[in-house]
């Protein structure tokens, strides 16, 4: 039975009625899914066979494919199959063996995976005959593609590799203020009992140290070793970052083009018939860039997953002036929507999730 919906239903679909997507036709593959490729509220997507170089990044525009405009870009071809290295400062155009023939009432939206954004990998998806990255209008109909760029690390990809991840929605789902706030009030969304609570929970950035020895966070290291993103816990944290750790006046100086791994001050929850995103403050407050992985799934950091609240760890990259961040400034805001239904399975809950009831924590391939 194909899926389908009530008129008035608007959310996120969950994990079974992305797998009745891929049942209906409306995602593609060249291979099937592998047994965790489906999250609570999203899909990974992974890469295809072929990375191109280009000189520069782009978007197709409209009447322009992708591949079209890689014909005019491409410097070389990589063949993916036994794996290769993407060097820092390069783009790359990956073809994803995901593709899309999505109803007319179904929209998507992209973003890296958390560890893809903890490594400092500039990722972003693109569809053909399109105006932005990472959104894909309802009932298109097309390839994806991967736009890849390392920033601080090499790193060895191959193909099926999952950088990205997508997510579908029905309609606009997005909890307003009053709804946010009646949410907090019934599951308490963050810990913090005088929570800026409106268009979306405000993220504050944790300079106070944690631990004894008051580790705020971490700084790449450059001219590292190369990181293979498929390989688990397999490097010493001390080869590729530099432990940061409080000062007196709890502020942090962000020198520019330098990555940083940072902490919320809040611990975060996700209910499990709502899904969040990381979404920027305000534009105005400050030459940074916060978060590249902005999907935060049904469960994280709740309780009956198995979590008791979560940091939101923080990717955080200044731009082209030294800036000063303080202990407690607001760098983003997580955002709500509501699911079309629960997910048959929580974050954290049987699935493998890395990053359940987390602090302070760089991708999961370092050894902590």
């Amino acid at each position: 039975m194909s899926l389908s919906f009530a008129v008035d239903q608007k959310g996120i679909l969950p994990d079974h009625m992305i797998a009745a997507l891929a049942r209906d036709g409306a995602i593609l593959r060249a291979y099937d899914f592998v047994p965790d490729q489906i999250q609570p509220a999203s899909l990974d997507l992974r890469l295809g066979e072929v990375a191109y170089r280009v000189r520069a990044s782009f978007l197709p525009g409209p009447d322009t494919t992708v591949a079209e405009r890689i014909d005019e870009l491409k410097l070389h071809e990589i063949a993916l199959g036994d794996g290769a290295v993407l060097e820092t400062g390069c783009v790359y155009i990956v073809a994803l063996i995901e593709s899309l023939a999505l109803p007319e009432d179904v929209a998507a939206a992209a973003n890296p995976k958390s560890s893809t954004g903890r490594l400092d990998v500039f990722t972003r998806v693109i569809a053909d005959e399109t105006r932005g990255f990472d959104h894909v209008s309802a009932g298109y109909h097309g390839p994806l593609y991967a736009e890849i760029s390392p920033r601080t690390f090499p790193v060895l990809v191959r193909e099926g590799s999952r950088l990205s991840q997508i997510r579908f929605r029905r309609g606009n789902a997005l909890l307003d203020a009053e709804t946010l706030r009646a949410l907090h009030a019934r599951e308490r969304l963050v810990d913090d009992d005088d929570a800026d609570v409106s268009e979306g929970i405000a993220v504050s950035v944790d300079l106070s140290g944690l631990g004894p020895d008051g580790l705020v966070g971490y700084r790449a290291k450059r001219h590292t070793g190369l990181i293979d993103v498929e390989r688990r816990a397999g490097y010493d944290v001390a080869d590729f970052w530099e432990p940061m750790h409080s000062r007196k006046d709890q502020s942090l100086i962000l020198d520019p083009d330098e990555f940083y791994i940072l902490a919320s001050k809040e611990a975060v929850q996700v209910p499990p018939d709502y899904a969040a995103e990381m979404v920027p403050f305000d534009p105005l407050v400050g030459e940074f860039r916060v978060h590249y992985a902005g999907f935060f799934d049904p469960g994280f950091g709740y309780a009956g997953a198995g979590g008791r609240g979560a940091r939101a760890v923080l990717e955080v990259r200044s731009r082209e002036v030294p800036f000063i961040l303080e202990h407690g400034q607001i760098v983003g805001r997580l955002v709500y929507e509501r699911m079309l239904e629960r997910p048959h399975s929580l974050y954290g809950e049987r699935i493998g999730s890395n990053y359940q009831a987390q602090g302070l924590k760089l991708s999961k391939h370092f050894r902590t």
